[in-house]
């Protein structure tokens, strides 16, 4: 009998463990989508400001940061081969005139990852020693894990940007959000130094078109 009941203990062990594991990854996404969503004030002046492509009102928002005199430099990091800065201004309703010598676009990163050491190699060339970090809400919880492994000693000050319809609580949202904390934790646990960074391609300096 008393073995008996040992074996039923043990078969019951592992389902334990299992439901134990995913209470505490739900609870864990429950954490993230709160702090992801927090109200943010807004970023004191800083010595950079860096802007991680990949969604919609990111550049936009970091080129106005800019022009109202928050920070003394720009990157834009992980922007692609295509767009140049006249057209990203155009796009911002900013005049790229005046701040081209200010701006770096970053063509190297293709990952969160590619965009923390492309940030690295600019705030060591700048001297920068706080730096305002535009991106997703949703993503900059992701975004300053890599940051501050990258740029240790630099103060990071957040300026999410909302995307539209980032809110809406629809299924394709809830995948975001669950992919999101799931690279999340990868970062934290610094599995991302796994992943081998796509092939870069060969950054260059900003000038108006």
């Amino acid at each position: 009998m008393r073995q008996r009941r040992r074996r039923g203990l043990l078969r019951w062990f592992p389902l334990g463990s299992v439901l134990a594991l995913l209470l505490g990854w739900a609870a864990g996404l429950v954490w993230f989508v709160r702090v992801a969503d927090r109200t943010e004030p807004a970023p004191p002046h800083a010595d950079g400001i860096v802007a991680l492509t990949g969604g919609a009102s990111r550049v936009e928002t970091a080129l106005h940061l800019l022009a109202e005199g928050r920070a003394a430099w720009l990157l834009v990091s992980g922007i692609g081969p295509g767009p140049d800065l006249a057209t990203l201004a155009k796009r911002s309703l900013v005049d790229a005139a005046p701040l081209a010598a200010r701006i770096e676009l970053g063509r190297q990163a293709t990952s969160t990852r590619g965009n923390a050491e492309e940030t690295a190699a600019w705030v060591q060339a700048k001297h920068i020693h706080s730096l305002i970090v535009v991106t997703a809400w949703y993503h900059m919880p992701r975004a300053l894990t890599e940051l501050a492994r990258a740029v240790p000693g630099v103060v990071l000050y957040p300026a999410p940007v909302e995307p539209e319809g980032s809110h809406a609580p629809d299924l394709a949202m809830a995948r975001l959000l669950v992919e999101e904390y799931s690279k999340y934790l990868a970062a934290r646990l610094d599995l991302t130094a796994l992943v081998p960074e796509r092939p870069p391609i060969p950054a260059r300096s900003a000038r108006p078109g």
